[in-house]
């Protein structure tokens, strides 16, 4: 849990005082788009190796 406030910390102080209100969406739009993008990889990964899939 300490782990997860640390990010939201970190997440809410790299979106303060950025400016131009368009700007913070695409970064904020960004930022979603890659943690969704990093769990869809993460969890192929994981289903290819619970599967047996050889990685040759």
């Amino acid at each position: 849990m300490k782990k997860l406030l640390l990010v939201k910390e970190i997440y809410i102080e790299g979106f303060r005082n950025l400016g131009h209100i368009i700007v913070e969406k695409y970064f904020k739009f960004f930022a979603w788009f890659s943690f969704v993008m990093f769990f869809i990889v993460l969890y192929a990964f994981v289903y290819r190796m619970a599967t047996g899939f050889a990685f040759d």
